[in-house]
């Protein structure tokens, strides 16, 4: 039966016209030719690679890059930078299918809040102490994270499990509700000092929980890639991975700025 779809009615196959053909089978030698031929590689099949997810993420934080230098000279952007970020961020994370135009204005106007705040960090002072030299070595810290995580997990000393994912989501629910109660503190209540409950050692505390938080995280990424990649998910699903790598690094970065300021602040 012809449809109606211009596109399909111009179709040999779909609009009736198809044409016969009467080739012989294949020879014994063609067939032998055509089993000893190379499987199709996974990016001929259009499935996720590695290579694809570096690539993916070398963009995702190129772009990230691009926003924070613009950040660092126009820090009148930090806070823009944080709300847009965080609003795509949250539409990004909920999308069934990645969007790699929302994920790299996520990371666009992320880059903005990163810089912003990163020169904050590096001009301003705690306890009469400056921070001058801070971003350079939350940066070094942000790398040897990760680089130790990447380690640990491609080690197998830690398997990734269905407990294990829960307790790092329990984590993340208890820090999510610990940090914003001290939000509000800092916002409303009486805190003069620069990190509302995160001050003095109990605040070097949460910030090495934080930091070890986010490293677990930094594994379930890893995960998700290693696994992606041998189930044969779609290329697209690189993206996926991109982002979450990109959400996971700034938010150890910001952690281990902030943990070096409490330390050298005190």
């Amino acid at each position: 039966m012809q449809g109606n779809n211009p596109i399909f009615s111009r179709a040999e196959g779909f609009n009736g016209r198809h044409a016969t053909y009467d080739a012989a089978a294949p020879s014994a030698e063609e067939l032998q030719n055509m089993y000893a031929a190379p499987s199709a590689t996974p990016v001929q099949t259009g499935r996720m690679t590695y290579d694809d997810v570096v690539m993916k993420t070398g963009i995702t934080f190129a772009v990230l890059l691009a926003g924070a230098v613009i950040g660092w000279m126009n820090t009148g952007l930090t806070f823009i930078g944080l709300i847009v970020g965080l609003v795509l961020g949250l539409v990004n994370s909920f999308k069934r299918n990645p969007s790699p135009v929302l994920i790299l204005l996520y990371a666009g106007f992320e880059g903005l809040f990163v810089g912003g705040i990163s020169n904050f960090f590096e001009n301003t002072a705690i306890s009469g102490r400056p921070l001058d030299g801070i971003v350079a070595q939350a940066v070094l810290g942000t790398l040897g994270v990760f680089a130790a995580t990447l380690l640990v997990y491609r080690s197998g000393r830690i398997r990734v499990t269905p407990k294990f994912q829960r307790g790092v989501m329990i984590a993340l629910v208890g820090y999510a509700i610990f940090s914003l109660v001290n939000l509000l503190f800092m916002w409303f209540g009486s805190s003069d000092t620069a990190f509302g409950f995160r001050d003095g050692w109990f605040g070097v505390l949460i910030g090495l929980f934080a930091v070890g938080l986010a490293s677990f995280c930094l594994i379930l990424d890893f995960d998700f890639i290693d696994k992606g990649v041998k189930a044969g998910l779609p290329a697209k699903f690189a993206w996926t991975a991109a982002f979450g790598l990109t959400v996971t690094l700034v938010w150890l970065y910001i952690e281990i700025l902030r943990l070096l300021a409490i330390l050298r602040g005190e």
